[in-house]
């Protein structure tokens, strides 16, 4: 069974920074060449931040740009979101998947929330 595990999530000020990582297990890192992290904050729908093809090419949306960076290691499956600056409409629970996001891959995500 092929899985997600998020981790690196926390309580931060304003400001601040944390930095996610996301181990996948089985072969999908061979299988999917692009992955995304995505978030979901309450009351609302799951959005994607930003997405890594298997070569290192990095998209990002609008509110994210210049703060969050994305970066992948495929020796260890494994996928980072560096957060900088973080706001509190930063506030969320953070999953990766592949991009598109295939449904039976969600793990339980890591819980991120900025407040002072």
């Amino acid at each position: 069974q092929v899985l997600f595990v998020e981790s690196g999530g926390g309580l931060v000020q304003p400001g601040g920074s944390l930095r996610l990582s996301c181990v996948a297990s089985g072969s999908i890192f061979s299988i999917y060449p692009m992955m995304g992290w995505y978030r979901q904050a309450p009351g609302k729908q799951r959005e994607l931040v930003a997405s890594i093809t298997s070569s290192g090419s990095a998209n990002y949306v609008d509110s994210v740009k210049g703060r969050f960076t994305i970066s992948r290691d495929n020796a260890e499956s494994t996928v980072y979101l560096q957060m900088n600056s973080l706001k509190p409409d930063d506030t969320a629970v953070y999953y990766c998947n592949v991009h598109p996001a295939y449904s039976a891959l969600w793990g339980q995500g890591t819980q991120v929330t900025v407040s002072s």
